[in-house]
């Protein structure tokens, strides 16, 4: 199971939210290429990125930022989420060197475009589900859904999915521990792989997923809490790597 650093940009700088509230933002840094340094030097082999502005406003906003961190680190995996709701937004991200890109909200609107993504850029696209008591939130979670976040990944099983980032909103940023029930019930309605997201506090919260003995877990973002220092990017990947599940 891969650890996952966020790094989550609204108006260029390095943020946490909680729960999604826009005007709920701790920020951690105005420079992101060295936040993301940070991580990197401490053993991710993988960033989450977020452009926060771009989830509300339809586009992407903080595109510079994230071009900036995939051209410092070309060898890094590098997902992207936020305002990706075209095939074109795709095809910048991906020629600016990002490794996967994460459609949220069209994934819940207008699911062909998924397929369409997984089409021309196949292995590169992820779908990000962000539920609320199992449904589906949408546009920066400030709508919610009637479509169950189960019932939407069976659906993109076909389409060729390099996997689903999946929140729990109502965890997120609380540091209160992840939904593992809902990640593993996920995890167990297709064969994608799924990436647990929201609320993990510390080790105890990566071990409680490495005990699910779910191979359809495999992997984990972190945000708030290595930025307040509750969980140790190095420690927790250990953790993962010396698991015999």
């Amino acid at each position: 199971m891969l650890i996952i650093p966020a790094i989550d940009l609204k108006d260029g700088a390095c943020v946490r939210l909680r729960q999604g509230l826009m005007d709920d933002a701790t920020v951690f840094s105005d420079d992101p290429v060295a936040m993301a340094a940070k991580w990197v030097e401490g053993g991710c082999r993988r960033l989450h990125l977020v452009d926060l502005n771009g989830a509300f406003e339809g586009q992407p906003v903080n595109g510079e930022v994230v071009t900036a961190i995939a051209k410092r680190y070309p060898q890094l995996p590098i997902q992207i989420g936020g305002g990706i709701r075209s095939l074109e937004t795709i095809e910048h991200y991906v020629r600016a060197g990002v490794s996967y890109v994460i459609i949220g909200t069209k994934a819940v609107k207008q699911p062909e475009l998924v397929a369409e993504a997984c089409r021309a850029f196949p292995g590169k696209v992820i779908v990000g589900l962000d539920a609320k008591d199992g449904f589906v939130a949408t546009d920066g979670w400030a709508e919610v859904s009637s479509v169950q976040a189960t019932d939407l990944a069976k659906r993109f099983e076909a389409d060729g999915v390099a996997a689903i980032v999946y929140t729990d909103i109502s965890k997120d940023g609380m540091m209160q521990g992840c939904n593992v029930e809902a990640t593993v019930a996920l995890a167990n309605a297709s064969r994608i792989p799924v990436i647990a997201s929201g609320g993990i506090h510390n080790l105890g919260d990566i071990q409680k997923l490495l005990d699910t003995r779910n191979p359809g877990i495999v992997g984990a973002i972190t945000g708030r809490a290595i930025y307040e220092g509750t969980l140790d990017v190095a420690e927790a990947q250990a953790l993962c790597d010396g698991f015999k599940g």
